[in-house]
């Protein structure tokens, strides 16, 4: 899974989503987390890498609500997300109820790794400053 810890951008995929954050135009940035979070609700199995990518895109939208936490400085963005509005932290919301559900792969390995139960806070933490902020 390439993944050293249970942070939202503590995994390959998520550093590599980070990356193309910071490539596209400022102009796009929330295109892409829109895009991310809306793969993530595609009905059918989800895989890994959508789950990986559509947590850090809910970690940068909880960033911005009162509350959330920066995201990491050494895997996350360096560049800087567009304000948000309350329609992708409702997104948010949605695609980390899903992706702790049993038909996410990111579920099941975290499941197969010993280290559930701190990923499931972290999700659980996210999603609080999410739903608190009218998600």
């Amino acid at each position: 899974m390439g993944t050293w810890d249970a942070g939202p951008f503590d995994n390959d995929t998520a550093a590599d989503f980070a990356g193309r954050l910071d490539a596209a135009v400022p102009e796009r940035r929330t295109g892409l987390l829109h895009a991310a979070l809306e793969q993530a609700l595609v009905p059918g199995y989800l895989e890994s890498d959508e789950a990986a990518e559509a947590v850090a895109a809910a970690a940068l939208v909880a960033a911005q609500c009162p509350g959330g936490e920066p995201v990491d400085p050494a895997y996350g963005p360096k560049s800087p997300i567009p304000l948000v509005g309350a329609e992708l932290a409702d997104l948010a919301v949605r695609v980390l109820d899903r992706v702790g559900l049993p038909e996410c792969e990111l579920a099941e390995l975290w499941a197969d790794s010993g280290e559930e139960e701190r990923w499931r806070e972290r999700l659980a933490r996210l999603r609080g400053v999410l739903a608190g902020s009218g998600g």
